[in-house]
């Protein structure tokens, strides 16, 4: 008795099972051929087992066919198992044909897979092809408020800009985003401050510097046309090239003060060693000296010398002497 009792809530929740999971299909598949979207049975449970979610493929289809766009069960699979997104590749394909843009099923997934892991979307990609949008240059995710260059007479130029700008869906796929777009801009801003002869020239015709700019081609290989540069606001910064020429001149002092020093301790180098052969010439002189009484002596023993010649060689030495002392008083006195 028991046992029967088990097996048939068994077969019960199993019957259950079954039902909630043949309704889930049952109800879909209603859902899709009441839309004229048929998808067959067979294709839902060939998806469920494939772990795709037929309710988001059959939601797709039906709000494409019912837009007048023609796209099977098959196309939309094999987009969700490449990582796309149904719903918006569905939806930009929509925008794009209510805006007269031609857009195809395999472009569209093409431009949805580009726009992964970069925060954009395909629909935002053909909205911004119908209605263009404003970039600021520079990013204020960049940190700088402005964009700085140096005019010819030294003088800083902040700049700081608006790029209006329109998705170009042809070269979306493999084209540059907007941080190229932001670089190509304000590299053509420093380039056209930099060959301004005078500050002044761009604070009278900020225009210049986007007609220049605009000249150049900064969208070619990018996913975006240039529409417009607009200068939103020029400064005036510091004066670059005063300060330029003060480092200049406080490096030349400084050079100047060591080769000033150079040439000092080369000439006290030389004054000592005049000193030390003044010393040396003294030595000799005192060493030629001392050569003399022997010189004497020598010629006493020889009989070369007299006493009487040494004594007037004695009274010459004295007088001699005598006028030395004289003539030092006199010169100290005056």
């Amino acid at each position: 008795m028991n046992t029967n009792l088990i097996i048939l809530i068994v077969i019960s929740v199993a019957g259950l099972v079954v039902a909630l999971w043949f309704f889930s299909f049952f109800f879909v598949w209603l859902r899709a051929a009441l839309a004229g979207a048929y998808v067959s049975p067979v294709t839902l449970v060939a998806m469920r087992l494939r772990q795709v979610p037929y309710g988001v493929v059959v939601d797709a289809r039906v709000t494409a066919i019912k837009a007048g766009i023609e796209l099977t069960a098959d196309e939309l699979e094999a987009h969700f198992l490449a990582g796309g997104g149904l719903i918006p590749t569905v939806q930009a394909i929509i925008a794009a044909q209510k805006a007269r843009i031609s857009l195809d099923w395999e472009r569209a997934c093409a431009i949805d897979l580009a726009t992964k892991g970069s925060g954009k979307s395909v629909v935002e990609a053909v909205r911004t092809s119908v209605d263009p949008k404003v970039i600021d240059c520079p990013s204020p995710e960049a940190g700088r408020g402005t964009i700085d260059g140096v005019a010819k007479d030294g003088i800083q130029v902040k700049v700081r800009a608006r790029v209006t700008v329109r998705t170009n869906l042809d070269r979306f796929v493999g084209g540059a985003k907007e941080e190229t777009i932001i670089a190509r801009v304000g590299e053509g801003i420093v380039t056209t401050i930099g060959s301004a002869e005078s500050y002044k020239v761009v604070l009278e015709s900020p225009d210049s510097i986007s007609k220049v700019v605009l000249k150049r081609g900064l969208d070619v290989g990018t996913a975006f046309e240039i529409l417009s540069i607009d200068i939103a606001d020029v400064d005036v910064g510091e004066n670059v090239g005063a300060k330029l020429q003060e480092a200049q001149a406080e490096a030349n002092k400084n050079m100047a003060q060591a080769q000033a020093e150079i040439r000092r301790a080369a000439a006290v180098a030389l004054e000592q060693e005049m000193q030390a052969r003044v010393q040396e010439m003294q030595a000799k002189v005192v060493e030629a000296e001392a050569q003399v009484p022997l010189a004497m002596a020598e010629a006493f023993r020889a009989g070369n010398l007299g006493i009487m010649d040494y004594y007037r060689m004695q009274n010459i030495r004295s007088d001699t002497d005598m006028r030395d002392s004289i003539s030092q008083t006199d010169s100290d006195s005056e």
